[in-house]
């Protein structure tokens, strides 16, 4: 019997409740991966057009640089298959690269200057040059070199059937949307507080190419020739050197509740910052960057974790999140595992459905600013220096072993496990967990250990990431898709060229008027 305690009640379900609650569970994942040429340099070559338009097509598109592949898969109930259609949408793309490969790491390839970095270009239309203005502002912002680094995200929801059965198990006052807001919320804040765990188990970018940091100073140090490294480090990626950096230090985004959240994403796109006035944000007809506000746009806030819903009438992300709620969460912090072909492992998300469950049902009071300082000081120690020995973190201002915490925290994650796997009818969270846990005790087992082994052994972090997106990328196109697959993934495609031809083609209102009008959305 399946178990919920809430409120200090705790009420047992039965094996068929059990199954509808925990069994449709929606979880899918956003990989990200750069195109590389014959010798390992980010290929210059635009979007293969057998691919598809990245603005139309609904698997296969670009993230920031043109050399950027996103690869997004259908939210499914079925565990499996958000892994198995990754599969498949890599071997179909793998097959029409002609000479290039798919980079295996999250740190991007040897990168020449920021002006030889390919902005992702969407097409004519006022939606694609929208999509491509923003990214130049996010490259005149942070530099383009930030745009070649790549990760995995994984959404994650659970089903309508499950907030009933919750909402009468804590004999809750609230309307029912707003009382799946507000845990929602509430397993996002404790996400803050306890993420850490996942750049410590999956972390794998600990090394870059020198050229990543276009000349500028860093404190690590040299682990090989060309190659720079935390000799700690788990997620480099998540460090100031990647999206996680110090310019949105001036935000104040809460999130304690949603209208916080959403308040505080509508504050941030409407206060122009005195430094990107003076950038600027159009030179004639050339637009530099959508505006000179602290966020051009929500998605430039780059958290750990971020609320999300699909508008019905494409609304704005804050504007649909305080109109219709919740609907899932997107966690932020895998890194690409280079030993992996697809990147990512089974048993991230089994391990990330248990700890989602943990936080959803721990206890979650409102982050204070303190309380926050300490979960970024945290995640900056876990992704700098996450496997030195006896590293502390911080817990209510006082020190304690980060392995002591690690431990208690899969302690906690048990019965969530447990409860998956009943509901399964296996043992595959549980094992997972316990595999895992290993990993804690003994860093050497941790993805970034790996890589910093291999590193060594491959004389540099080029040598070593570039062997390894050969290797995947001839195994991907070694394995011909079943015939209906190769259909479908053609079809998308050529929907997708036609679907942009349409949008091109049709009239166009000036682009200033389109910018203002999106954001002139208020809900009101």
């Amino acid at each position: 019997m399946l178990k919920f305690t809430c409120c200090n009640q705790v009420r047992q379900f039965s094996e068929a409740e059990q199954a509808q609650v925990l069994r449709g569970i929606q979880r899918g994942y956003e990989r990200e991966c750069l195109r590389v040429d014959r010798s390992g340099q980010m290929a210059h070559s635009s979007h293969p057009s057998a691919l598809g338009a990245k603005l139309t097509h609904p698997w296969i598109t670009t993230d920031y640089a043109e050399a950027l592949l996103e690869f997004i898969t259908p939210p499914s109930t079925d565990p499996a298959y958000p892994l198995a259609f990754l599969q498949d949408i890599h071997r179909f793309s793998a097959q029409q690269l002609s000479g290039e490969f798919l980079w295996a790491g999250s740190m991007p390839c040897r990168i020449g200057p920021d002006a030889d970095i390919a902005i992702a270009n969407y097409g004519s239309s006022n939606a694609a040059r929208f999509k491509q203005v923003y990214r130049e502002g996010l490259g005149l912002r942070y530099g383009r070199a930030m745009q070649t680094i790549a990760g995995a995200h994984y959404n994650w929801s659970l089903p309508d059937a499950f907030w009933p059965l919750l909402h009468d198990c804590c004999n809750s006052q609230e309307n029912l949307p707003d009382f799946i807001n507000r845990r929602y919320f509430g397993l996002i804040r404790n996400f803050l507080r306890y993420g850490w765990l996942v750049p410590y188990l999956f972390g794998a970018s600990p090394a870059v190419c020198k050229s990543f940091l276009q000349d500028h100073p860093s404190d690590l140090t040299e682990l090989a020739p060309g190659t720079l490294h935390g000799p700690f480090a788990t997620s480099l990626r998540m460090s100031d050197l990647g999206y996680q950096n110090h310019a949105q230090d001036k935000l104040a985004i809460s999130f304690n509740t949603l209208a916080d959240y959403a308040q505080g994403l509508e504050a941030a796109i409407r206060t122009p910052d005195p430094y990107y006035a003076e950038m600027g944000v159009r030179e004639g007809d050339t637009w530099k960057q959508l505006s000179d506000c602290l966020l051009q746009l929500e998605a430039e806030f780059y958290a750990p974790m971020r609320p999300k819903r699909v508008g019905l009438g494409g609304e704005r992300p804050a504007l649909a999140l305080k109109t219709y709620g919740v609907q899932y969460v997107e966690m932020r912090l895998f890194d690409l595992n280079p030993f992996v072909d697809i990147g990512i492992t089974p048993e991230q998300s089994l391990f990330a459905d248990a700890l989602l469950l943990m936080c959803l049902f721990r206890d979650s009071p409102p982050i204070t600013s303190r309380e926050q300082g300490e979960n970024d000081e945290n995640k900056h120690r876990v992704v700098t220096r996450g496997r030195q020995p006896d590293l502390q973190l911080l817990v209510h201002n006082r020190e304690q072993p980060l392995r002591a915490l690690a431990h208690e925290l899969f302690d906690d994650m048990a019965p969530f496990a447990a409860m998956l796997d009943s509901a399964y009818g296996e043992q595959r969270h549980h094992q997972a967990l316990q595999t895992l846990r290993q990993r804690i005790d003994q860093p050497e087992l941790t993805p970034s250990a790996q890589v910093i082994k291999a590193v060594k052994q491959h004389g540099g972090y080029f040598n070593f990431a570039f062997e390894m997106s050969k290797t995947h990328t001839q195994s991907l196109q070694a394995v011909a898709l079943a015939p209906e697959l190769q259909t479908t993934f053609k079809d998308a495609a050529e929907d997708s060229l036609a679907q942009q031809a349409r949008l091109d083609a049709e009239p166009q209102p000036p682009f200033e008027d389109f910018v203002s009008n999106y954001f002139a959305q208020t809900g009101s």
